[in-house]
C-alpha cells in the first residue's frame, strides 16, 4: 500500500502529541501537582492514531477511562485537555471532570467515562441515528478489554448487528484488566471472535502498528458508510504506565504484577519508535522532518501546560452551578 508524505507524516506527529503530552503529566502527577486520577494511554497511541486518521470529523467517538489519546487523535485541543486534568476552568470540562470526562462535540469527541463499558450503548444510540439520518456518520466505540466481561457489549453486538448499523466497535487489548492477566478471566483470548455470533465482521491486528491499524480502520468505514453493518477491530498492544497513574508499583501493589521480562519485551515494540524506524529505513520521511516534527510537538506541549497553570480555577461560588437536580 502507498502512502502520501503528508499523511505518514501526521500519523507521527499525532502519536507524538500523544506520548509527550502524557509522559509530561508523570512528574506533576508524583508531585502532587495532578490531583485526579489519570490513567495514561503512553504505549497505545498507534490504536487512537490509526482509527481516527481513517474518520471523518463529524464522525463520533467514544471513550473510556484512558481517552487522552482519543480526544487529542480526534482533533480536540490540547490546552483544554491538559486544564482539564488540572481541573481549570479552561478545560474542555470547564474543570469540572477531569481526566475522565473529556468531551469536544465539535469535532466528534461525544464524550468518555471511567465506568468500565459504559460508553458502548452510547455509540450505538449515536450509530442507529446516524442510520435514521441516513447522514453517512460512523460512530467508534473504544473500550479495554475488560469490558468484555460486560453485559452490555453483547446487547450492543446484537442489536448493531440486527440492525447493521455504521458502528465500529475498538478493544484495545492490553492483557490486563486493571492488574488482572487476561488468562485468568478469559477462557477464549482472542477477543475478537465474540463478534462471530453476532455475523459482525470481525479481525484482530497489531495495535501498536498505526498503518495496520489504519488499514483496518479504513476497511471498517467504508464497510460501516456502504450499509454493510458493524466492524470488530480487536487491537493488541499494551501500556506502558500503570493501571492509573505512572507505575504500578507506586501504587502499593506487588512488583510482581507484571513480569519485568514481559515490560521489557513489549518496551521493544515501542509503537512511536517502530513507526519512526520503518520511515527512516523505507526513506519515507527524513529524519531532518521528523525532528522538526518532534521540536514544534514540545513546543505544543510545553505551551499547553503553560495554558493550563496559567488557568484560573473554578470559582467556589459556582460548584453546584452545572449540577442537575
Amino acid at each position: 500500500m502507498t502512502y502520501s508524505r503528508g499523511l505518514l507524516e501526521n500519523l507521527y506527529r499525532d502519536m507524538a502529541r500523544i506520548r509527550l503530552c502524557e509522559e509530561s503529566f508523570v512528574e506533576p502527577i508524583l508531585d502532587g501537582e495532578v490531583r485526579c486520577p489519570c490513567h495514561l494511554y503512553s504505549g497505545e497511541e498507534a490504536i487512537a492514531v490509526g482509527i481516527c486518521a481513517s474518520l471523518n470529523e463529524n464522525d463520533y467517538v467514544f471513550g473510556t477511562h484512558r481517552s487522552h489519546g482519543h480526544f487529542l487523535a480526534k482533533g480536540c485541543s490540547m490546552p483544554e485537555l491538559v486544564a482539564e486534568i488540572y481541573g481549570r476552568e479552561t478545560g474542555c470540562s470547564l474543570g469540572r471532570g477531569g481526566s475522565m470526562h473529556l468531551i469536544g462535540p465539535e469535532q466528534g469527541m461525544m464524550g468518555t467515562a471511567p465506568i468500565v463499558a459504559g460508553t458502548i450503548s452510547l455509540a450505538m444510540g449515536a450509530a442507529l441515528a446516524a442510520l435514521i439520518r441516513q447522514d453517512k456518520r460512523v460512530a467508534v466505540s473504544f473500550f479495554g478489554d475488560g469490558a468484555t466481561g460486560e453485559g452490555v457489549l453483547y446487547e450492543c453486538l446484537n442489536f448493531s448487528g440486527l440492525h447493521k448499523l455504521p458502528l465500529i466497535f475498538v478493544c484495545e487489548n492490553n492483557f490486563y484488566v486493571t492488574h488482572m492477566p487476561i488468562r485468568e478471566c478469559r477462557v477464549e483470548s482472542n477477543i475478537y471472535k465474540i463478534g462471530e455470533p453476532f455475523c459482525i465482521t470481525a479481525c484482530q491486528v497489531d495495535g501498536n502498528d498505526v498503518l495496520q491499524v489504519f488499514e483496518a480502520g479504513r476497511k471498517a468505514v467504508d464497510q460501516c458508510r456502504k450499509g454493510m453493518g458493524p466492524v470488530f477491530i480487536e487491537c493488541l498492544t499494551y501500556r506502558f504506565r500503570g493501571h492509573v497513574g505512572p507505575d504500578d508499583n507506586l501504587q502499593g501493589y506487588h512488583t510482581d504484577i507484571r513480569p519485568r521480562e514481559e515490560v521489557e519485551s513489549w518496551l521493544q515494540k515501542d509503537p512511536l519508535k517502530t513507526f519512526e524506524g520503518y520511515l527512516l529505513k523505507s526513506r519515507l520521511v527524513d529524519k531532518e522532518t521528523l525532528d522538526r516534527i518532534s521540536l514544534e510537538v514540545e513546543e505544543e506541549v510545553a505551551h499547553a501546560f503553560l495554558f493550563a497553570k496559567k488557568s484560573p480555577l473554578p470559582k467556589r461560588k459556582d460548584l453546584a452551578k452545572y449540577v442537575f437536580k
